[in-house]
């Protein structure tokens, strides 16, 4: 059983996605578009779940499928779309979950939702506060419940996501 750990920022979150996103430079090679660092542990301050959520961006998203091998040699679970359209999805330690791989193609909305996300929560201090607090609450009351947990989350993200893909459209 998975538990709900919520911690206060780490500034080694940053140097392990860093060390993870060399790794996926060397298996995706020319493939490879960019990689980012997403998700709350991207976000300086913010309280999170101590997985590192990496974004890669590549050319074709169906030749994705032909790198599972590589990515279950170093301890990923390829999970396909894994409920979002368009997307590939690894996950690596199981239980004890480090990593999260959310694949794009380059173009694709899922993109710009992602990195909207994260640089407003980077620029708005009480949105990166506000939503480290209801995290924080919600691990403390679903300890042993991952759904309760995200489902609690899920109207503050909805419209954190529209209020961020609007400011972000807003200063591009």
């Amino acid at each position: 059983m998975r538990k709900v750990e919520v911690t206060p920022y780490n500034s080694e979150w940053n140097v392990r996605f860093e060390e993870e996103a060399s790794v996926l430079r060397r298996i995706f090679g020319p493939e490879l578009v960019t990689v980012h660092h997403i998700g709350s542990t991207s976000v300086e301050g913010l309280q999170a779940k101590p997985i590192i959520d990496i974004m890669p961006v590549v050319k074709d998203i169906e030749a994705v499928d032909a790198f599972n091998d590589q990515m279950m040699a170093i301890g990923y679970e390829p999970r396909g779309e894994n409920g979002i359209p368009g997307r590939r999805y690894f996950q690596k330690g199981g239980d004890n979950r480090t990593h999260h791989i959310h694949i794009f193609q380059e173009g694709d909305p899922g993109v710009e939702r992602h990195l909207a996300v994260r640089d407003y929560l980077r620029a708005k201090p009480e949105a990166r506060d506000a939503y480290g607090f209801l995290k924080e609450e919600l691990a403390e009351r679903y300890p042993h419940d991952m759904e309760s947990y995200i489902k609690g989350k899920e109207q503050f993200v909805l419209d954190l996501e529209a209020k961020a893909l609007e400011w972000y459209h807003s200063i591009k």
